[in-house]
């Protein structure tokens, strides 16, 4: 969900520090050396800046949901987590830890921080720790991943670090689910799909792509990203359906892969040229060796965007905005892609609007729609998104909580209701999480 420098400045260009889409991809947190932002992705035609913050060397940023609640870390003190109210301007909280910060993840019940061999789960309702998982496999990288369904908050971070091995975490029971060995190298990527009950990941090889079943842990798709060269992948993302994974690189190629169980009879009611070259290859596998025929039963890309440019990184997300499934692309030279994607019959996707992340140009700039033999998206096809009207503040608050084992008493946590809702949050009555007692 994230493409970010780490704590020590380096590894991306000048200016942008890291860029991550919300839980439900309704929103893009940019971090510079100047500041932060924090963006709307619900219009395809407008990008709204909805937050702008000074605070600078910002290399961790993250949204919860559509609330007012972000936490933050910098460069200046990286082994410090902040969480503010940004519509109120006011600092929730914030927590030291005994090295630097290295990712953050949340949902509506858990906030997560994770260091190089360390895991902090906090409640994020009054952000009491709740658990610290020590000595965990050297993670330099941060690579973590949190369900965003907080009735089963599933944590996968990696079970070593010269496999690949995925340790799955109940964050709600604070017990160990289950260890995939998810690939023979290290991992480079994992994400949960919306539900909690699918798992993807890669290796730093980046050349095949596996889908989990959650929590049992077995092994559902099977896709291949490519055969001639290793690549550094990213970024993984589902669909809010789950029915598609995109996978973006350190190339110039985005993949959309679609999950779908194939007939076990294998018939199709208009079989294409395409069913019959699979069906071909997967009789003739059987006559092949193992690690040959294992890499033609693996399934290709549904659709592919070519972007731009290459060797940068970049973060995607496959989100639904105005009605249209769309892949969003913010890349690190601080512009944000949107692709018009065909369920249907996949192929190249069409950029449709290019939007400027930072810069002193405040207007986005407009895309070239699309080829000049093809017609461009009409307007009137995007429906009007609704606005959710929000309530008076409310002023209660709640002692913030300390704990030993690496974590510093914050400031006080404003007191509100716990959102109904599965996603959406008010962020005057519901902002953040917090139970009244």
């Amino acid at each position: 969900m994230e493409t970010r420098e780490g704590a020590d400045g380096t590894g991306g260009p000048p200016g942008l520090c890291c860029a991550s889409f919300n839980q439900d991809s309704t929103s893009l947190a940019v971090g510079t050396k100047t500041g932060y932002r924090l963006f709307s992705v619900t219009l395809v035609d407008k990008l709204d800046c909805i937050h702008e913050s000074k605070t600078q060397d910002v290399y961790i940023v993250e949204r919860l949901f559509s609330s007012s609640l972000v936490v933050v870390v910098s460069q200046s003190m990286p082994r410090r987590m902040n969480v503010y109210h940004f519509k109120k301007g006011t600092e929730i909280c914030n927590y030291s830890y005994s090295n630097n910060i290295l990712a953050v993840r949340l949902n509506r019940q858990r906030l997560v921080v994770c260091l190089e061999e360390s895991i902090y789960i906090h409640n994020i309702k009054d952000m009491k720790l709740l658990k610290t998982l020590l000595n965990t496999p050297s993670n330099p990288s941060g690579l973590c991943a949190l369900s965003i369904n907080h009735s089963n908050s599933f944590l996968a971070y990696p079970g070593s670090d010269t496999i690949g091995e995925i340790i799955v975490y109940d964050a709600n029971n604070l017990s160990t689910v289950t260890m995939i060995p998810a690939h023979d190298s290290p991992l480079a990527a994992t994400t949960f799909s919306a539900s909690g009950t699918k798992l993807a990941s890669a290796s730093e090889r980046g050349t095949v792509i596996r889908v989990f079943s959650i929590p049992e842990g077995l092994r559902l798709f099977e896709f291949r990203r490519g055969m001639k060269r290793y690549v550094n992948i990213s970024s993984l993302s589902f669909s809010p359906d789950a029915q598609f994974l995109c996978a973006s690189s350190n190339t110039e190629t985005v993949h959309i892969f679609k999950l779908e169980q194939h007939s076990p009879s294998g018939e199709e009611e208009n079989p294409s040229w395409s069913t019959y070259v699979g069906k071909m290859f997967t009789a003739a596998s059987s006559y092949l060796p193992a690690q040959v025929s294992g890499m033609m039963s693996q399934d290709r890309a549904f659709a592919t965007v070519r972007l731009q440019m290459g060797g940068q990184r970049n973060v995607c997300a496959l989100a639904t905005i105005q009605r249209l499934p769309c892949l969003l692309v913010a890349s690190s030279d601080g512009q944000l892609f949107i692709y018009n994607i065909d369920p249907q019959d996949g192929g190249e996707c069409t950029l449709v609007q290019k939007h400027r992340l930072f810069g002193s140009d405040e207007e986005p700039e407009e895309t070239e729609k699309s080829e000049p033999n093809e017609p461009p998206q009409p307007c009137q096809s995007y429906a009007a998104t609704v606005a959710i009207p929000s309530s008076g503040p409310v002023t209660a608050t709640l002692t913030g909580y300390s704990e030993d084992g690496g974590a510093k008493k914050g400031e006080v946590i404003p007191e509100h209701e716990f959102a109904a809702g599965p996603v959406c949050l008010d962020d005057e009555t519901e902002f953040p999480p917090v139970s009244i007692r």
